[in-house]
């Protein structure tokens, strides 16, 4: 791990640990700010109208994913799916501010975004790995490859050979095509 991941990391995490303790603190403090969109969403979506109902509980939960991601984060644990849901829980607090922001909250909703885009930033970040879906990729040409030699090495034992040989090769592109 780099010295800048190493320091980054868990300071980008405290904002979100303090916030989630406070959130715990203070659950009414959370909750009314995202009343609003809750009620909004128990409308769209009638599954989760019974959190609509509950805004102090949401407030827990939230604050509960930021303590628990935030020391996730900040030890280097499951960095990418940590930094995601706090990157969700700083969105969802965003949509709680800018609902209040005429009430002069503008410096928070502020803050959220720019945790939010500094999480999102930390979700996609492999810390110099390449990712599992390259990884794969890597491997599938590796193998077709291999595959060819061998095949070629076996080309010339004979006509019922090279046509055993081809019908492997063809299946091989489609296989790996696919």
């Amino acid at each position: 791990m780099s010295l800048a991941r190493l320091i980054a990391r868990p300071l980008l995490a405290s904002s979100f640990v303090w916030s989630g303790v406070e959130r715990l603190r203070r659950p009414e403090d959370t909750g009314r700010p995202l009343e609003p969109g809750l009620r909004r969403l128990g409308t769209a979506v009638p599954a989760l109208a019974p959190l609509a109902q509950r805004p102090r509980t949401v407030g827990r939960i939230v604050g509960g994913l930021q303590i628990g991601a935030g020391a996730l984060l900040a030890f280097g644990k499951f960095p990418r799916l940590s930094a995601l849901l706090l990157a969700g829980t700083a969105a969802l607090t965003a949509v709680g501010d800018s609902a209040t922001a005429a009430g002069g909250r503008t410096p928070a909703l502020l803050k959220n975004f720019s945790l939010a885009g500094g999480v999102l930033l930390a979700s996609v970040d492999t810390a110099g790995q390449p990712s599992l879906a390259w990884r794969a990729r890597k491997l599938g040409t590796g193998a077709r490859r291999e595959l060819g030699r061998e095949l070629e090495k076996a080309a010339h034992l004979g006509r019922p050979v090279r046509k055993a040989v081809a019908d492997v090769r063809k299946s091989a592109k489609e296989v790996i095509s696919h």
